[in-house]
């Protein structure tokens, strides 16, 4: 299962939206036996999400947010981003009406594609519905 970014920022601070919701899916799907997998993408969005304030917390300083990309990579699947994901990516673009940073969750859908991975765990579940039939979504 691929985890987007939202579920890993509400997974690690409690006063996040869904947090219980995430830390239970998490733990949940570690219980599984399928792989929890992750892209470059999502680190770097991870990154970018909790080193700025939000409106349930304030960001956290920068050496916790590197030590927090560093457990990610240790623990999760990475899916690498490469010539057959941007393949993928552009097929997308030419089927699904994406622009803007709607390209960031069709370059996801596409890394998970080129991987084989169907799979979801996300609260953003109704940007990406216009996926349709590729992916499953899990979460709210």
């Amino acid at each position: 299962m691929f985890i987007d970014t939202n579920v890993l920022v509400s997974a690690r601070f409690p006063n996040a939206p869904h947090h219980d919701v995430a830390r239970t899916s998490l733990d949940d799907a570690t219980l599984g036996n399928e792989p929890l997998r992750i892209s470059r993408q999502v680190v770097r969005e991870y990154l970018a999400v909790v080193t700025r304030p939000q409106s349930w917390r304030f960001g956290i300083v920068r050496e916790e947010a590197v030590y927090d990309a560093n457990s990610l990579l240790a623990n999760f699947e990475v899916l690498e981003d490469g010539h057959e994901v941007t393949e993928v990516l552009l097929s997308l673009c030419r089927e699904v009406p994406v622009g803007g940073r709607q390209i960031h969750d069709a370059n996801i859908v596409a890394t998970m594609l080129a991987h084989g991975e169907r799979r979801l765990l996300t609260f953003n579940t109704r940007d990406f519905r216009r996926f349709g039939g590729r992916i499953e979504l899990e979460g709210s």
